[in-house]
């Protein structure tokens, strides 16, 4: 077993215990490995053990990566989720290759998003960015911005709507990590009882997943946990 397959078996082991502690089934909460810095070995290891959805922030790294396994029968299932800041000269190639976007913002990008989304692929899944700390440092919109972007995104035929991303505080204070997650499982109970296409909460990093989980995550994206320190140039 190597270190990738024996991290994301624990890490696996922690989602399934914190489940049940919340009084959930493991298999409610999927796991995104965040592979962005690394190198495209790890992200094959990863694979090879198990692991199928991943996670980038750098659309030029991230599109190296996609087209170099692309092509390849035996990664086919691989499912590239794009999580960072997206600039509207870099919509296009999300667009083209990936199949979900977690940080939708504003109605530009999902309307460039959209009308760039190849006829032959199916529709983006994209969530809504809420900046439920309000911290000035953090992307996404505010809480009562929630409805009026996912009744636009709604309607625009080549996305489909599947629920809410956020970043909780950064505070070492697990009493506000709390309160920010329970904002948004309010939130997103809200958005389901809208929209039928709505059942992804993606929230929970590797120091607030416990947290994130006993409030209804549906999704954890997990980096340093699976491959170690990131390392940026």
């Amino acid at each position: 077993m190597n270190d990738i397959e024996s991290r994301l078996l624990a890490i696996k082991e922690q989602i399934a215990t914190h489940a049940r502690l919340a009084g959930r089934q493991p298999n409610e909460i999927q796991l995104l490995a965040v592979s962005k810095t690394k190198p495209l070995e790890a992200i094959q290891a990863a694979y090879q053990s198990g692991q199928r959805l991943f996670g980038e922030s750098y659309v030029q790294e991230a599109i190296t990566k996609i087209q170099c396994l692309k092509n390849l029968p035996e990664y086919a299932g691989i499912e590239w989720h794009f999580i960072g800041p997206l600039q509207s000269n870099k919509t296009k190639l999300v667009a083209e290759h990936f199949d979900w976007v977690h940080s939708i913002d504003r109605e530009k990008t999902a309307q460039r998003l959209n009308d760039q989304r190849p006829e032959t692929s199916s529709p983006l899944n994209v969530c809504l960015q809420i900046n439920i700390s309000g911290e000035q440092t953090k992307s996404g919109i505010n809480a009562d911005e929630v409805f009026g972007l996912a009744g636009i995104i709604n309607n625009f035929p080549r996305l489909k709507l599947r629920g809410l991303m956020t970043i909780a505080e950064n505070t070492a204070d697990m009493n506000v990590v709390r309160e920010n997650f329970l904002q948004m499982q309010t939130l997103f109970n809200r958005l389901k009882t809208q929209y039928s296409s709505v059942d992804t909460l993606s929230m929970g990093m590797t120091d607030d997943m416990a947290v994130a989980i006993g409030c209804g995550s549906t999704m954890v994206r997990i980096g340093t946990a699976i491959f170690g320190s990131r390392e940026y140039k």
